[in-house]
């Protein structure tokens, strides 16, 4: 069975006043995302959206400015989607969606063995769950229209790194 992750589409990240925006890139996906929500909820297919969801004081804050703080504005998905009914919500504190959650338990749970990824960064986010993911074993597929970064050059290695060394599959 496969599942959709659609990660950090988050008001931070995709907001023109997000503080991490991701600017024209983040929102020219938001369509094509849209788009393969509703072919997952068609085939009844698991939706997962990951979401950011910081303490005040999170020690990544030494790297990146204070994004995504829980019950904040920015932290919440994005107007232009929705999480219904039925639709799991993960909330992380690092970049895999995997790591000190209950994702790989959900999945199992659910008899997923392939995990479809949307969102933002690439190279952050995105590439770290899918590495997450490969070593847990899923097989991984990234939708290219579906990923986004604040980084152009970045992006595009981190979809070189995810095909060549990774082994996920970029469609």
């Amino acid at each position: 069975m496969k599942a959709l992750l659609v990660i950090d589409m988050l008001k931070d990240f995709i907001d023109d006043d997000g503080v991490l925006t991701t600017g024209e890139a983040g929102k020219a996906i938001i369509g094509f995302i849209k788009k393969k929500i509703d072919e997952f909820r068609e085939q009844g297919s698991p939706i997962i959206f990951v979401c950011d969801n910081h303490e005040p004081d999170d020690k990544e804050f030494e790297m990146f400015a204070s994004h995504c703080i829980a019950e904040t504005p920015g932290s919440e998905i994005i107007d232009e989607l929705e999480a219904r009914k039925g639709d799991k919500i993960i909330r992380k504190r690092r970049y895999s969606a995997f790591f000190g959650t209950e994702l790989d338990l959900y999945l199992r749970e659910k008899g997923v063995d392939e995990v479809y990824l949307v969102g933002v960064n690439t190279n952050i986010c995105v590439l770290y769950t899918a590495a997450d993911a490969r070593n847990l074993n899923y097989r991984v597929t990234i939708y290219e229209k579906g990923v986004a970064s604040f980084d152009e050059s970045a992006h595009r290695f981190a979809l070189k790194e995810a095909k060549n060394t990774l082994g996920c599959s970029i469609v």
